[in-house]
């Protein structure tokens, strides 16, 4: 794939803000953004209106008129003295005329009649800057089309100020001038908590007394199903093959506050052992509200639960006395953090239980100022209507949505309080999809622009960062510039010793390491997490947009992609080149590349092992040396998307169309069956390599097993004489001799391998005990099998997969034809 174009680093720009690039002391509110200058007209009430047809019988509003833009309140019926309490802004920058109509109007009327109205010069309006108080409103006596005085009057104010005054989160802006009043609710900034998540762990023991529905039946198969909203998790069928089966199982929900559900627990009996039918044996209902709350380890209360009886079992078992019970152990786990991001990107790493919080350690800023180049997300109305969300915690922050503009400016900030430097804010960037172009088969859908993460750690405290930031994201037509963001980014730090004093804590609440939970399980539970989350934010109104909270929370991260198996291949190299490069230099010392040197070396050795009291604080003085010398090299700016590190440039459609496709795959036929090839030669490599590495280590293991009783006697008997030898002969004196050995110059040695090499690999393994895998002959003696594969298409960009396939088998150039 080429390079695409365009810029993918951060740039430091600058911006008309009020803070300086070290903030001293106490932060202002609103120093991160560029003051935008509005003029505020507030129209509270009116009174003595009267229609055409007498007193109430109007149904009036009011329109302001300030030039080109017209904004309406909504209108009432049949009111005299209505009341509207509606506030209006119009950016200053766009006001090309003196004048401002305040026109009061009736829509009983065809003809929208004019009651009456009144107009004031843009000039007159006082100024007015936070903390200020309010402007105090006035009755104003309207005009008739004649210019002369009526008995109607309005209660109205206005003034001049700035995007900081309370009125302008809630007021309709001049930005919005095509959008509905029933449409301004969805551009107006907003402010989202997630709801509090609690681990539910229920703790199936055993059931007792269990009345079968077929009697004849032998060796029931009884497992528990547990249901919380529609999450349904099953337990592992008994061991115990009767009717008091045991388990001894943990099976995990996510539950959200205020806990509405409740937990319905089922005791199943399969119907057949080789299907998934089963019927009920018995069910529970609890309410979450009466479940215990754990904050340590300590478990919770064992008790045993009567079952519900199905009415089928009731009616033919009327004789039986006694009821089925159900041995439990169920709490809500307050001292685990409950994840819902991606564990490399987390928010906020704290526990449920807020008793368990650590002290706020300090304040992190944010100003997003603007953005540029912007593509036109709606093609077929040439227009973008952009909007940012920004997530840290359990706090998101929705800013107003800028209308049809490519270059939107928000200029608006926010602050939350930090719990822990080593953790991420998400801002993302998206297209209104409410406005206009909405898309008829699935609704308004609010598309992605782009995506920030900044990591708190990588910023130094007090700081004030403006950055433009590109918004990248990846496409199956490859990776796209969508343009740039600004922002401005300031960590203030409350506490140093805290802020210090975490860094020496457990990155995550104490409940993870003392009853730690699995992979898969964490994995299961954040998919919860985000489901609930989801469900939570987008019944608010008006709502956060289901795809917008999937993106900020990197839903379907997880999924394979032959893309990042390179990235992480390559960072893996790239950590293991400085360990290969000091291999390869120790090589030209052994062979004596420079005599100097290889003798400097030499003397340096014997120095350390006759003076090993210098080796650790020699050691840490390196350490000390070598951050201070790459301290004036610091990286002054914080990391971002690194396309080269990515593999963004070395893919290809093929591998970007198989990352974009979804579980269970749309793709059929030939393309699956090639894809299903390409992950096996994959695997088989990886599989190979694990072989390799468990080989080495049983190799090891049966030194002392006795698999080869002449190895393993020898083994010993070597024991015994290098235990004498030490004991006589002083530990750094073999120290000297093994490194004078290593040492010596290569016409004095010979380089083959050394004798415990060579006797470590003699050493049997259990790959003796593995089944042998073979080809069917009819596929391998000819070559058939290579023919077929070789005859795909070959989209991958470096080796095909048919040249792989044809080079392990050794029939490369025999009926193929490629070369390696």
């Amino acid at each position: 794939m080429t390079k695409p174009k365009g810029d993918f680093s951060i740039k430091e720009t600058s911006a008309n803000i009020s803070a300086t690039k070290f903030t001293i002391g106490p932060a202002t509110a609103y120093d991160l953004v560029e003051h935008m200058n509005y003029l505020f007209v507030n129209i509270l009430q009116a009174r003595n209106l009267i229609g055409l047809a007498g007193p109430n019988t109007c149904n009036p509003y009011v329109e302001v008129k300030l030039g080109n833009y017209r904004a309406m309140t909504r209108f009432l019926q049949k009111k005299s003295n209505p009341e509207w309490y509606q506030v209006f802004a119009f950016k200053k920058e766009h006001i090309q005329t003196a004048e401002v109509e305040v026109i009061v109007k009736d829509r009983a009327n065809i003809t929208n009649e004019i009651i009456g109205k009144v107009s004031f010069l843009v000039s007159d309006a006082p100024l007015r800057v936070p903390p200020d108080s309010c402007l105090a409103p006035q009755w104003y006596r309207l005009e008739d089309k004649n210019k002369k005085k009526v008995t109607a009057e309005v209660m109205m104010s206005f003034w001049m100020g700035t995007q900081v005054d309370e009125a302008f989160s809630g007021a309709w802006q001049s930005d919005s001038t095509i959008i509905s009043n029933d449409g301004v609710a969805l551009t107006r900034s907003q402010q989202y908590y997630s709801p509090r998540l609690w681990y539910l762990r229920v703790n199936v023991i055993q059931a007792q007394d269990l009345v079968l529905r077929d009697k004849n039946m032998k060796d029931p198969e009884i497992f528990v199903k547990a249901t919380l909203g529609t999450v349904v998790v099953r337990s592992k069928v008994s061991p115990k093959k009767n009717v008091n089966p045991t388990w001894n199982e943990d099976i995990m929900f996510v539950a959200a506050e205020p806990f509405d559900d409740s937990l319905v627990l089922s005791v199943e009996n399969k119907l057949h052992p080789k299907k998934e039918e089963s019927v009920s044996l018995g069910r529970y209902v609890m309410a979450l509200s009466n479940v215990q709350k754990r904050m340590n380890n300590a478990p919770a209360s064992s008790k045993w639960y009567n079952l519900d009886m199905p009415e089928e079992l009731k009616t033919e078992q009327k004789q039986v006395k006694f009821a089925s019970k159900l041995n439990l152990r169920i709490s809500l786990d307050g001292g685990y953090h409950v994840f819902d991001e991606c564990t490399q990107y987390s928010s906020d790493l704290r526990p449920t239980a807020k008793p368990l919080w650590r002290p706020v350690i300090g304040v992190l800023h944010l100003g997003i100022l603007k953005a540029t180049g912007l593509p036109e997300m709606k093609p077929m109305e040439k227009r973008t209507d952009a909007y940012c969300v920004a997530k840290y915690g359990s706090r998101w922050v929705q800013t107003r949505t800028i209308v049809n503009s490519l270059a939107p400016q928000w200029n608006e900030q926010y602050t939350w309080d930090v719990y822990d430097p080593c953790t991420v804010i998400s801002i993302g960037v998206f297209d209104n999809g409410h406005i206009q172009g909405v898309d008829t088969v699935r609704g308004p859908w609010h598309q992605r622009i782009g995506k920030v993460r900044i990591r708190l750690s990588t910023l130094e405290m007090n700081r004030v960062y403006i950055l433009s930031y590109p918004l990248v994201i990846l496409q199956p037509s490859g990776l796209k510039k969508m343009g740039e963001v600004q922002l401005a980014v300031r960590f203030c730090c409350s506490s140093l010793t805290n802020t210090i004093n975490t860094y020496s804590q457990p990155l995550l609440p104490k409940m993870h390491y003392l009853s730690p939970l699995s992979v898969y399980q964490l994995d299961t539970l954040r998919q919860q997490a985000v489901y609930l989350i989801s469900l939570n934010l987008s019944n608010s109104q008006p709502p956060l947009r289901k795809e917008v909270i999937g993106y900020i929370l990197d839903v379907g991260s997880q999924t394979w992609s032959i893309r990042k198996s390179k990235a992480n291949y390559d960072r893996v190299t790239t950590l293991l080149t400085g360990f290969l490069a000091m291999i390869n230099w120790f090589k030209k010392i052994r062979n004596w590349t420079n005599p100097t040197t290889t003798i400097f070396i030499y003397i340096l050795f014997l120095l350390v092992v006759f003076f090993s009291q210098v080796i650790l604080p020699a050691m840490f003085l390196f350490l000390f040396l070598t951050g201070l010398w790459r301290y004036r090299k610091r990286p002054r700016l914080p990391p971002h998307v690194d396309a080269n590190l990515s593999h963004a440039y070395t893919t290809n459609e093929d591998e970007l169309d198989e990352e974009f496709d979804p579980i269970p795959s749309r793709k059929t036929g030939e393309v699956l069956k090639w894809r299903y090839d390409r992950l096996r030669i994959i695997a088989a490599r990886m599989q190979t390599v694990l072989g390799d590495l468990a080989t080495q280590g049983e190799r090891l293991q049966s030194l002392l097993s006795w698999r080869d009783p002449r190895a393993t006697a020898i083994f010993v008997c070597f024991s015994l004489v290098v235990c004498l030898v030490t004991y006589k002969i002083p530990f750094h004196y073999m120290i000297v001799l093994t490194g004078t050995h290593v040492l010596m110059h290569p016409r004095l040695r010979v380089d083959f391998p050394s004798v415990p090499q060579n006797f470590l690999r003699r050493m049997s393994a259990k790959t003796d005990s593995m089944v042998p895998q073979y080809l069917l002959d009819n596929m391998w003696g000819k070559g058939e099998a290579c023919k077929i594969v070789c005859t795909q298409p070959r989209r991958i960009s470096a080796t095909s997969v048919a040249e792989r396939i044809c080079y392990e088998r050794g029939n490369v150039g025999d009926d193929v034809g490629y070369k390696i």
